[in-house]
């Protein structure tokens, strides 16, 4: 065995190894046929396995537009670190990515790259949502309430949990109750 045959047999052996540690899920679910028109508006977040800038959020609020051209202008909002803290505001574009079942999208914060945005569930109503990602390292649990039953709550959580989430690393958000 030559030098570079030993080298690619040891990336190899590497990558499958790292490989074989790494949990195997199936596919997260897609909520089936999102009207557009319903899904826009704002959501407060209830919780959320929270990426770095939202790790302090109170009174979190995305809101969605559906813009002319089939884009989604989203503003995210929050105050850091208190209800009285410092207000925070992101302008994100959304990309419906899956036209069949628009569950599918893709969210610009900075050109060109785009995270993928996967409306995993939404209710009849309307008025819960979870948002996950394929790499189940950020999930967020929505509603159009600022406060929603802890029955429902849990609900929400255990359905995170089927879809191979830790949901230890779950915060819920505080929410002023209106």
């Amino acid at each position: 065995m030559n030098l570079s045959t030993l080298s690619l047999a040891c990336l190899l052996g590497l990558a499958l190894s790292s490989c074989a540690g790494a949990p195997v899920h199936a596919p997260l679910p897609r909520a089936r046929e999102v009207n557009l028109a319903r899904f826009m508006g704002p959501w407060r977040v209830i919780a959320a396995i929270p990426v770095s800038i939202e790790k302090n959020a109170y009174d979190a609020v995305e809101s969605y537009s559906l813009n002319p051209d089939g884009t989604i202008a989203t503003t995210y909002t929050f105050r850091e670190g208190a209800f009285d803290g410092k207000a925070k505001r992101y302008t994100p574009k959304g990309f419906v990515v899956d036209r069949t079942d628009n569950s599918t999208w893709g969210m610009r914060f900075v050109w060109p790259f785009k995270a993928e945005y996967l409306i995993s569930y939404v209710d009849e109503s309307y008025s819960t949502t979870i948002i996950a990602r394929t790499k189940r390292d950020y999930v967020w649990i929505m509603a159009r309430a600022p406060v929603i039953a802890d029955a429902d709550y849990d609900r929400l959580v255990g359905m995170v949990k089927e879809w191979g989430y830790d949901v230890s690393r779950l915060r819920k958000f505080p929410q002023p109750a209106r």
